[in-house]
């Protein structure tokens, strides 16, 4: 395979909660709003980035095939196994024994599955009746680390 990337797996914990404080209106990128000082509403991150709490599980990604969609080395995906993939959905494969972050692409024109990676550096994958291969999971959030 053209990439071995090393996911650490985590389940998602929602039995905590931890409201944090919360600006409805957003955050102005241009100029400051005086209303933005009064924070009252609260958002809890278990409930916004969880909807399937038995099957959503965390992992840190180890590698870079995937910078070009925005997921860099080192960043939390959040991964919900109950959904079913789609053309264009970034997944968690898990191919001939090695698991993989790619974007899944159906080639009609070969009859195919293609995994894909969003750097011109990794080549894309062809799945065939050969490959021992499932979709363990498609990529709902990307969490980055501001450095």
């Amino acid at each position: 395979m053209s990439e071995q990337v090393r996911l650490e797996m985590f389940a998602a914990d929602i039995d905590s909660e931890l409201e944090l404080q919360y600006s409805q209106e957003g955050v102005r990128a241009g100029f400051p709003s005086p209303a933005q000082d009064y924070t009252t509403d609260a958002i809890d991150l278990n409930k916004e980035l969880v909807r399937h709490p038995s099957s959503t599980f965390y992992a840190r990604c180890v590698g870079d095939s995937m910078k070009e969609s925005g997921i860099d080395d080192g960043d939390l995906l959040v991964i919900d196994k109950s959904l079913e993939p789609g053309e264009g959905d970034i997944v968690v494969a898990f191919i001939d024994g090695e698991f993989t972050l790619k974007r899944i692409h159906l080639d009609p024109a070969h009859n195919c599955l293609m995994l894909m990676p969003s750097n011109p550096n990794y080549q894309p994958i062809k799945i065939t009746e050969d490959n021992h291969f499932i979709i363990w999971g498609i990529v709902t959030y990307n969490i980055k680390k501001q450095h």
